[in-house]
């Protein structure tokens, strides 16, 4: 049982796309897909919902952290909550607790962006299925791509292309503020100084630092993909009226 908690992990590399993986990102989809197919099954159980997944995505992360205290494992350079994924998963939690459309608007581009490519490329190394680690990080992302659409079939929340170009200004905000946090602890968040895992996006996107205008790129093109099924159900919704 040690061997799936340990931070010296001597289980495989974790394999993109393996069966394992594939049945993951399955079940995640599934109950997204179940979000839109019962959603008018959703009035009165609402809050309960919200409030359940809040919890569940909270706890992902807070046992995230116990463990790597309890792996002493724990520090300033490695830990702390920068990553644009660690963010995304606590502002989901108040986004869901606050049911609010502000945070929303940002969570829909920026948060369900970054989960979608951390669960399709997940940088796990050797924690691959069925160590505690590998849990924890599609619960924690699986979590906060269901919180988005939970937003948007609960509570009709719609993301706007004004917020689609807000969150890339804060994205690069955010972004400038890490890279000098990195400098200063001698660390690596948002991948920022180097890049990350041998199964990550980033490896296909060129050499250190080439790659930021590559992911800059790679971010505002996925918000329009993002962003792509409103603006067609507008359009068609405006062509109808016409006629």
């Amino acid at each position: 049982m040690k061997k799936f908690f340990e931070y010296h992990s001597k289980l495989d590399l974790f394999r993109p796309f393996s069966i394992e993986h594939i049945l993951t990102i399955a079940i995640i989809v599934t109950i997204s897909l179940l979000l839109f197919i019962y959603r008018n099954k959703l009035e009165g159980r609402r809050k309960f919902v919200r409030y359940t997944l809040a919890f569940i995505i909270l706890i992902a992360n807070v046992c995230y952290h116990l463990w790597l205290v309890s792996e002493h494992a724990w520090s300033m350079k490695r830990a702390l909550p920068l990553q644009l994924s660690d963010l995304s998963a606590l502002l989901a939690v108040v986004m869901l607790w606050s049911r609010s459309d502000r945070i929303f608007q940002f969570m829909y581009f920026a948060g369900l962006g970054s989960a979608i490519q951390a669960i399709v490329t997940p940088d796990l190394y050797h924690f691959s299925f069925p160590h505690f680690l590998y849990f924890q990080s599609f619960v924690s992302h699986g979590g906060v791509v269901l919180a988005c659409l939970f937003m948007v079939v609960a509570f009709s929340c719609r993301p706007s292309i004004r917020s689609l170009w807000v969150s890339v200004l804060i994205v690069n905000l955010y972004a400038l503020v890490v890279f000098f946090i990195n400098k200063r602890l001698d660390s690596n968040y948002m991948y920022m100084m180097k890049k990350a895992g041998m199964n990550t996006i980033l490896n296909l996107l060129g050499p250190w630092p080439w790659y930021y205008l590559s992911v800059e790129m790679v971010m505002i093109v996925s918000f329009f993909i993002l962003y792509s099924p409103f603006w067609i159900k507008r359009k068609f919704e405006k062509r109808k009226t016409a006629f």
